[in-house]
């Protein structure tokens, strides 16, 4: 059985994620971290596009891109292909800035199974 649901809020200038979180059950979707909710562009005159990043232990962001000036329904499961299950992940929400700008990104939310 999957683990209950629980409250994931991220929050950036510019990009905003409201959802929840909850771990697969070992035997179903590699055991996965799974989110889901809305990703917002929550500054949609600045010309800029939001995504949110993902990543299970040993592993690189996983980046889930929005949609500038709009709201994009997310439901995303992260998991670690070599194991059963993932244990640990981490998530946060980040504004595109550019190329020549650094982007910005929310505090990183860091959750264990």
């Amino acid at each position: 059985m999957a683990d209950s649901w629980h409250r994931l809020d991220l929050n950036t200038t510019g990009a905003k994620f409201n959802g929840q979180y909850s771990w697969e059950p070992k035997d179903k979707n590699h055991g996965a971290f799974h989110f889901r909710g809305m990703l917002r562009d929550d500054e949609a005159g600045d010309g800029h596009n939001v995504y949110i990043q993902a990543k299970v232990q040993g592993y690189d962001w996983s980046r889930f891109n929005g949609v500038q000036r709009k709201d994009l329904y997310v439901d995303e499961f992260v998991f670690d292909g070599a194991a059963r299950y993932a244990t640990d992940a981490e998530v946060r929400v980040c504004r595109d800035r550019g190329s020549l700008r650094p982007d910005n990104c929310s505090p990183t939310s860091s959750f264990v199974r």
